[in-house]
């Protein structure tokens, strides 16, 4: 079983988001609420996990240089044809995705309609390595 440190934050149930303004003022008001969560030095891990409906979690995180890592937990690999198809870039064959900065609207617009609701999570586990 995959080790995850994460601080304890509530469940907030999701509103359907459709439009781009809506995902835009979506992620303006996420960024917001993660900044006075985390603190002025958010670690390494830091974003959103999205509870899906239909069972499986996906978390979302952007590196510094605005970069997306996924991390598809086992129970959501149902959703991969979904962020293939929102963001145009293939399944890696691996439980971590990376995606291009600007797929963020793209990927939030198709993965609404299938999110029961999110949670913030101040550490999050890539299992990336470290050099």
């Amino acid at each position: 079983m995959m080790e995850r440190e994460e601080a304890q934050q509530p469940e907030r149930p999701w509103i359907a988001l459709h439009t781009t303004y809506d995902v835009e003022a979506w992620i303006d008001s996420y960024n917001r609420d993660l900044q006075r969560a985390a603190g002025k030095n958010p670690g390494p891990g830091c974003g959103i996990c999205f509870i899906l409906a239909h069972g499986g979690e996906v978390y979302l995180h952007t590196d510094s240089e605005g970069e997306i890592l996924l991390d598809v937990t086992p129970d959501a690999d149902w959703v991969a044809p979904l962020i293939t198809a929102a963001t145009g870039v293939p399944a890696p064959g691996r439980q971590i995705w990376s995606l291009p900065g600007h797929a963020l609207t793209q990927l939030v617009l198709g993965l609404s309609p299938l999110i029961a609701a999110t949670r913030l999570v101040l550490r999050h586990d890539f299992r990336l390595r470290k050099y």
